[in-house]
């Protein structure tokens, strides 16, 4: 006789992002590094590591300071490819002041190499490439992040756990849960599920991260 057997739990992992002091002690020591207009986009923008390199010139206003995410970088054994983004929507993401001028510094040292190049520039419009104008592999973004919290001394998170902490930052004053579904690109269907992970924010962070994300981050970095 088949006997049924409950399924096992999933444990979900703890998730424990960096809060407001740590994350803006990330970003001061991020500034000497090569790829911190990248490394802002996935901490400050809670940007997926594949959009932030999926990212296009054509898709940034800067006027408007506003950049559209329409897809991401993916690795398929030896190959880097430009796939749909994960809800496979595109979308439009209001970008903090602070943000702009790294943009404007990228567009700038992208020239050098560029020049260099030659006509063996790959002109593939990416905001982050490689001296040959090609994508950036994942996972050197992700070895990036790690260097710079290993010696800044920070207790070490994954890249995408900085992903959360953005999330943890706009609940923490106050941003409804549709916008920042729109900003961190969930789908509707996930807000109570986000809202489980999201909303562990004390009393004393709640009082101390008033404004918004732009104004935070700017208040609090080192000079």
């Amino acid at each position: 006789m088949l006997k049924l057997v409950p399924a096992p739990r999933v444990q979900s992992r703890e998730l424990k992002p960096w809060d407001l002091e740590e994350t803006t002690a990330f970003l001061g020591a991020a500034r000497k590094d090569s790829l911190y207009p990248a490394i802002v986009l996935a901490v400050a923008l809670g940007r997926r590591r594949g959009e932030v390199l999926a990212l296009r010139w054509s898709g940034i206003d800067l006027e408007r300071r506003t950049l559209t995410v329409r897809n991401q970088i993916q690795r398929a054994q030896k190959e880097l490819y430009a796939d749909s983004t994960k809800n496979r929507r595109t979308r439009a993401i209001p970008v903090p002041l602070m943000y702009v001028a790294p943009l404007r510094w990228q567009r700038l040292r992208q020239a050098a190499p560029r020049n260099d190049a030659g006509h063996a520039w790959h002109d593939s419009d990416y905001v982050f490439t490689t001296r040959t104008g090609r994508t950036i592999e994942p996972r050197n973004l992700s070895q990036a992040f790690e260097r710079i919290t290993e010696d800044s001394g920070l207790r070490p998170i994954r890249l995408h756990d900085a992903r959360h902490g953005c999330a943890t930052l706009l609940f923490a004053v106050d941003v409804p849960a549709r916008v920042v579904m729109e900003i961190l690109g969930h789908g509707h269907s996930q807000i109570a599920v986000t809202m489980n992970i999201y909303t562990h924010v004390s009393d004393d962070n709640r009082r101390e991260a008033m404004g918004h994300m732009d104004r935070l981050l700017r208040r609090r970095r080192p000079e």
